[in-house]
């Protein structure tokens, strides 16, 4: 099978459902803004793949990478794709809260913005919550126009908390200064 099919070169693409649109629909901005997401993830996760230390993390990283691929499925669905991809379970976004308590228990609490970076994978944390929070915003306009799974919104919206969270946590562990910001 062929990589290529031709049949975008006019600047068109298909939905799941078959729905020919253009390649600059909302839709396919959003889901390519949690394909971005996923790419992100993907490094953070080889970043951390290194220290055996961060096998639990890499594992979490896994398991998100695989929801991202369910939440792109759902912003891709045309007007005859609804029954081909079912809801995220709710249980998603509660894994990620409990994630994120376990987490954040273990941290100074704060109550000034952080500054990113003092690592790489720190600063791909970042990366990551800021790309999270553009999918975001674009899964929100495909909501606005078209309607979407509520359950994915509500994921990507506690994703980006889960990136910040870990992020404060490699600083911690790599005993990395964290630099807050005072204006």
């Amino acid at each position: 099978m062929k990589v290529y099919t031709r049949t975008g070169d006019k600047g068109t693409t298909s939905l799941i459902g078959g729905e020919r649109v253009f390649k600059t629909d909302d839709r396919v901005e959003a889901y390519g803004a949690v394909d971005e997401l996923s790419a992100f993830v993907a490094l953070l996760a080889d970043r951390l793949r290194s220290d055996e230390a961060m096998a639990g993390y890499v594992d979490e990283l896994n398991n998100v990478l695989s929801r991202l691929m369910t939440v792109e499925a759902l912003l891709a669905r045309g007007e005859s794709g609804a029954e081909k991809v079912g809801p995220m379970d709710p249980q998603c976004v509660t894994w990620l809260e409990q994630r994120i308590d376990k987490m954040q228990s273990a941290l100074q609490p704060i109550d000034k913005f952080t500054i990113p970076g003092g690592n790489e994978a720190v600063s791909l944390c970042h990366v990551c919550r800021t790309v999270c929070r553009r999918s975001e915003r674009a899964a929100l306009r495909v909501d606005q126009k078209y309607g979407t799974d509520a359950q994915a919104l509500t994921y990507l919206n506690r994703l980006s908390d889960y990136f910040y969270v870990l992020g404060r946590s490699l600083t911690r562990l790599y005993g990395v200064q964290e630099v807050l910001w005072i204006p």
